[in-house]
């Protein structure tokens, strides 16, 4: 596979794309700086988040928090119809409060928590509240952002609710993963600034180096060599964003050849490492929307 793909940029509180795709489609492996939730509503379709494969049914709630890899893997001849939501982790911020955390949702599915799955009366309720963010988003009458940025609080306040009262009518949720993959995943995201090497991964954890990437790949969809660069440059990202330079921010995150950090940097973010730096609080927002799963 390719380099996972940043996709999109926020400079609203909050982005919702209802999306209906009848070709067959493929999606490469991407990710966000920003919180993501997908309301699948039909079709054939598997997600993959970090490695673990989630068989979707009408009306689940799926969270990719930021930074993390994932991938919609779509049946061949099958439409596929979801509505998409980009948040703005400021916007949630504004409007939580220290003992109601609308971000609280997002921490649980880092935890390995990605799906919901609702009974028929949150399903109604969920359609309810989801149907109306959608009238009022094109909706140019007198208050009508104030109502649906309302609206849209009310969406997040149900979704945290069901995190901490899953509704009992609810069918189980099946996940797929490897659960030494896993093992693998959470070491190498707590390790960036270390040797990520196959050959010291292989070491660490007993294992046949070309067995390990085999292992990988089948479990994750996509290479070992990609992923942890993937990470990295997350992270590299993330740390000019809070003002270290591209040479620093490379050192921290295991990168010891900086043209080779350079040229990876450029390949996945778009901008090189230098541009990035310094354009970066005057590009916020300004990325064009690509299909998004």
């Amino acid at each position: 596979m390719q380099q996972g793909v940043k996709r999109g940029l926020l400079n609203n509180d909050f982005k919702l794309f209802h999306l209906r795709d009848k070709n067959d489609i493929q999606f490469e492996h991407h990710y966000h700086d920003f919180n993501k939730i997908i309301v699948f509503i039909y079709g054939e379709v598997i997600y993959n988040i970090e490695g673990r494969s989630y068989k979707l049914m009408p009306w689940d709630i799926l969270l990719v928090p930021r930074d993390q890899v994932h991938r919609p893997v779509i049946g061949p001849e099958e439409e596929y119809e979801r509505i998409v939501i980009w948040i703005n982790d400021a916007f949630l911020k504004r409007h939580g409060n220290e003992d109601n955390d609308l971000l609280a949702c997002f921490r649980l599915a880092r935890e390995n928590r990605h799906l919901l799955r609702l009974g028929e009366s949150s399903i109604n309720a969920i359609r309810t509240i989801l149907a109306k963010v959608e009238l009022e988003t094109d909706n140019i009458q007198f208050g009508a952002g104030i109502l649906c940025n309302a609206l849209f609080v009310e969406f997040i306040v149900y979704v945290n609710r069901l995190y901490t009262r899953p509704d009992e009518q609810a069918e189980n949720i099946e996940v797929m993963f490897d659960e030494f993959i896993q093992r693998v995943i959470s070491y190498i995201n707590s390790n960036l600034g270390c040797d990520l090497s196959i050959d010291a991964l292989s070491k660490r954890f007993f294992i046949n180096k070309y067995y390990l990437m085999h292992k990988f790949k089948a479990s994750t969809g996509c290479s070992l060599h990609s992923y942890i660069s993937n990470k990295r440059i997350q992270k590299c990202a993330a740390y000019i964003k809070e003002g270290l330079s591209p040479a620093e921010a490379a050192s921290r995150c295991g990168f010891n050849d900086y043209s080779n950090f350079a040229r990876t940097f450029s390949k996945m973010l778009g901008f090189p490492p230098g541009k990035y730096c310094k354009e970066n609080a005057a590009r916020k927002g300004k990325d064009i929307h690509r299909d998004e799963g």
